[in-house]
């Protein structure tokens, strides 16, 4: 791994892509689990004959891509779907992330995981845990926005989820996101200075 890997999560519409991106431009590597899976999903994509093999042709969409409004209502009406599908990404996940961590030139690395507390062994890989926090209704409107899903498509992801509680229970630092960009990078300033600090102290002492 990285000197120094800070694991970011936070639930749906959190808004964890705007924190990733202010702390790349702090100077931190960025290395998103999230675009690791769509990676392995697209068309020849390495995890594709797997899922087409556990799942049938249905969840392959026309041009070879990995079908994820299919896939998505499968794994809500089919909790076993779900854990299959884990069973095939995850392990793929994990192995180029923690590649990516290892060979990132950046000081630290913020590995952003969108179900950190679910996947269960992300603490271990990570020095620190920050999750972007916000009222559970702001998440709601916000993914409603976003993807035109219905409160009812989206309290459904939501429910599927760590509770709010159980992400700030794991938290190593907090970041705020109720909307105002200005707040956010000063948070994000502040974590980032913090970190290096850290890392000095780990270099230190030769770990």
């Amino acid at each position: 791994m990285s000197r120094f890997v800070v694991g970011l999560t936070g639930g749906v519409g959190s808004g964890k892509s705007t924190v990733a991106d202010l702390f790349v431009e702090q100077g931190a590597g960025l290395v998103d689990t999230d675009a690791i899976a769509h990676e392995l999903t697209v068309a020849e994509g390495l995890a594709m004959p797997a899922l087409i093999a556990e799942f049938g042709p249905a969840i392959r969409a026309a041009d070879g891509a990995l079908d994820r409004a299919a896939m998505r209502q499968l794994a809500f009406a089919d909790p076993s779907a779900r854990r299959r599908l884990e069973g095939i990404l995850h392990p793929l996940i994990r192995q180029i992330s923690g590649e990516r961590c290892r060979d990132a030139g950046s000081p630290y690395v913020i590995l952003a995981v969108p179900l950190l507390v679910e996947s269960g062994n992300y603490r271990e890989r990570c020095d620190r845990i920050v999750v972007v926090d916000c009222p559970e209704s702001l998440q709601m409107k916000r993914v409603m926005a976003r993807n035109g899903l219905s409160a009812e498509q989206v309290g459904a992801i939501m429910a599927a989820q760590a509770t709010r509680q159980q992400r700030l229970a794991v938290a190593d630092d907090v970041v705020l996101n109720d909307g105002e960009r200005t707040k956010i990078r000063q948070q994000v300033k502040v974590l980032h200075a913090n970190y290096l600090a850290l890392l000095a102290e780990k270099l230190k002492a030769g770990c």
